[in-house]
């Protein structure tokens, strides 16, 4: 009986969060370790079942830099970084479309489907939903201590989203899983950081809520503790600081730009938890860092 009244006690702690979020749009960006265990993945599709079976619309956008890197060592090409971003000739954009749009996204939409989910399969190029151009990467010559531009091939940045495919997506009741390949003004394909991708969708969607999974608890202090909420006026002095560094700070900017463009709140939070965006939503206490307006 003990047990049964505590799952009565976690649904009523659930209850005001289900009816402040219903019929509202929620951009989960997928990634990491959550995208590679088998129970992380099975939690996460019903996870995405469950929120839409009661009430709301969730928006997945993936990655897919691991399995990238796979097949691409596979075919024995060289990959090359720049500040964190896979140069991307030709010949590996077609492994990032294939992989992305095909094995990654179709596997997605499978596990979502699996659990009686209504899931739907999408890259940026269907309905021009994303719109991008060449992302110009800038670097220091240490010769000649002047600014220089990284040609870094097919690497993209947002320019547009046109996100008319997903409302008719989410008002037939389907779920839309997003690869975060975008398309020119000219007809050219870019890949471009899916966690980018899910900041522009849920600034374009006005969302209740942009989540980012990684694969850390969120953003911590220079003593490790987490930080539980960041105002985004206050993040610049964080990353002036130190406090926010290395791969965080595009996380935190990109959180930042969703709020700015109208999503009520952004989440990084930690996806080796298993349900770590239904306690991120439904539990007073929550997980990770929210990013929003707190003064």
């Amino acid at each position: 009986m003990e047990e049964l009244i505590r799952k009565a006690g976690v649904l009523m702690e659930a209850l005001p969060y289900i009816k402040r979020f219903a019929n509202k749009t929620i951009v989960i960006k997928y990634g990491g370790n959550a995208m590679v265990e088998e129970h992380l993945k099975r939690g996460f599709a019903k996870d995405i079942v469950l929120l839409k079976y009661i009430g709301l619309n969730p928006v997945v956008v993936h990655g897919g830099g691991p399995q990238i890197g796979r097949v691409l060592e596979a075919m024995g090409k060289e990959t090359n970084f720049v500040q964190g971003m896979r140069v991307t000739d030709a010949e590996t954009m077609d492994v990032v479309e294939m992989v992305l749009g095909g094995k990654v996204n179709k596997e997605i939409v499978a596990n979502i489907n699996s659990h009686d989910g209504k899931a739907v399969g999408l890259s940026g190029k269907d309905g021009r939903l994303i719109v991008a151009r060449k992302l110009e990467v800038k670097a220091l010559n240490p010769d000649t201590l002047t600014s220089e531009i990284i040609d870094v091939g097919m690497v993209g940045e947002v320019e547009q989203i046109n996100p008319d495919i997903i409302n008719a997506l989410e008002d037939s009741g389907f779920i839309p899983v997003i690869a975060p390949v975008g398309v020119g003004l000219d007809g050219e394909t870019y890949n471009i950081n899916a966690d980018l991708v899910a900041g522009r969708i849920a600034g374009a969607l006005r969302a209740e809520k942009l989540i980012l999974l990684t694969d850390i608890e969120g953003v911590k202090d220079k003593s490790g503790r987490l930080i539980s909420t960041i105002d985004i006026n206050k993040a610049p002095d964080l990353i002036n600081d130190g406090t926010i560094s290395g791969g965080m700070i595009p996380k935190i900017n990109c959180c930042c730009d969703a709020v700015s463009e109208g999503v009520h709140k952004a989440h990084i939070i930690d996806g080796r938890v298993e349900h770590a965006c239904l306690l991120e939503m439904f539990t007073d206490k929550g997980i990770g860092t929210a990013v929003g307006r707190f003064a």
